[in-house]
């Protein structure tokens, strides 16, 4: 098994908008594990549940954050709206004064996707819905939250000053199409955030930077697959280990190597804890690339490498690798423009 992660963000104040459930809540988790203070924001709390059929809760997750060695704090927070997002930094501005980690995490776009059909036969107003949810509350969260990480500040007990990072969550470490029209908007959307946000902050020792999980194995994953976290090996005991579904990818033999939301959440804390993470700013990275290069594992021990199983069962596919990231950068904005930012 996994040690406990040392302490490496003791001190930082940290907001997770979209700590409910899945990758956002293993986020916060492994943040608190690594000391720091988290925000747990969503909608889903104790008081108002805001996803049918799902009992996860901000609340819960802000205990688990305390319980791991950190310090949770859940606020209720619809992050597609201006007026709440703007209360929550705040709220974090009277308390702390200062946010060293912001992760835009929040999503809510599973029951509004539909995977391999044509854009113009799927629900409009479910896509444009979830671009909202999924794109639009990512830039309102970083409008009001990036002033608040801009200024510089010392870490308690730390003789350096900290590097903020913004992390935009995503699926996918590539440019390929992603099966629906709206899925496949959001998710490069949102890595395209992480470069330019990226562009304007450089000079301003602020990393952002896109993150994938691979594989993830969510509570609704579990749910699917009628597993729990203690026994979800089982499922390679199926029959047609090889066969996905018609919409959606979940053939047994992919789901052995799945991985926790405790990985990407250790992912986030091996670039946060990283003095030099600004070398990587403006790019997307995958968990499993992150874990050999940080050497981070998963809770049961482990490094799941969901790219190298993909290429070897379904094929080679190309991901954001320094030859692509050379067309980005310098642009003619840049050149015409270097004062800008």
């Amino acid at each position: 098994m996994s040690a406990r992660p040392e302490k490496v963000l003791q001190g930082k104040i940290a907001l997770v908008a979209g700590a409910t459930r899945g990758a956002g809540r293993g986020i916060a988790v492994a943040l608190g594990e690594a000391g720091a203070t988290v925000y747990c924001t969503g909608r889903s709390s104790r008081k108002r549940h805001a996803t049918p059929g799902r009992p996860e809760t901000i609340e819960e997750t802000a205990e688990l954050v305390t319980a791991a060695g950190g310090s949770g704090i859940p606020v209720r927070v619809d992050h597609t709206e201006p007026a709440d997002v703007k209360k929550l930094v705040a709220l974090i501005k009277r308390r702390h004064h200062r946010l060293h980690i912001l992760v835009n995490d929040v999503w809510g776009g599973d029951a509004l996707t539909e995977f391999g059909k044509p854009f113009w036969t799927t629900n409009l107003d479910n896509g444009l819905r979830m671009l909202k949810q999924a794109v639009h509350s990512h830039i309102i969260t970083s409008h009001y939250a990036v002033p608040l990480m801009l200024a510089p500040s010392r870490v308690k007990g730390s003789k350096k000053s900290t590097r903020p990072i913004i992390f935009e969550i995503t699926d996918g470490d590539a440019f390929y199409y992603r099966g629906n029209l709206f899925y496949d908007l959001v998710k490069i959307s949102v890595i395209r955030l992480a470069f330019a946000m990226s562009r304007e902050l450089r000079k301003r020792n602020i990393v952002s930077v896109a993150l994938t999980p691979g594989f993830l194995r969510s509570e609704a994953v579990l749910d699917h697959f009628g597993v729990t976290e203690a026994n979800w090996k089982d499922v390679g005991k199926r029959k047609n280990a090889d066969k996905n579904s018609n919409d959606q990818n979940d053939a047994p033999r992919d789901f052995l190597v799945s991985e926790s939301p405790r990985y990407i959440g250790r992912a986030v804390v091996a670039l946060a804890a990283d003095p030099r993470a600004m070398k990587k700013t403006g790019r997307v990275f995958s968990s499993w690339a992150l874990a050999r290069e940080y050497g981070f594992t998963d809770l049961d021990g482990t490094q799941p490498h969901w790219g190298n199983f993909a290429r070897k069962k379904y094929g080679q596919y190309k991901i954001c690798d320094d030859r692509f990231y050379s067309y980005w950068a310098p642009g003619l904005i840049d050149l015409i423009f270097p004062d800008w930012f």
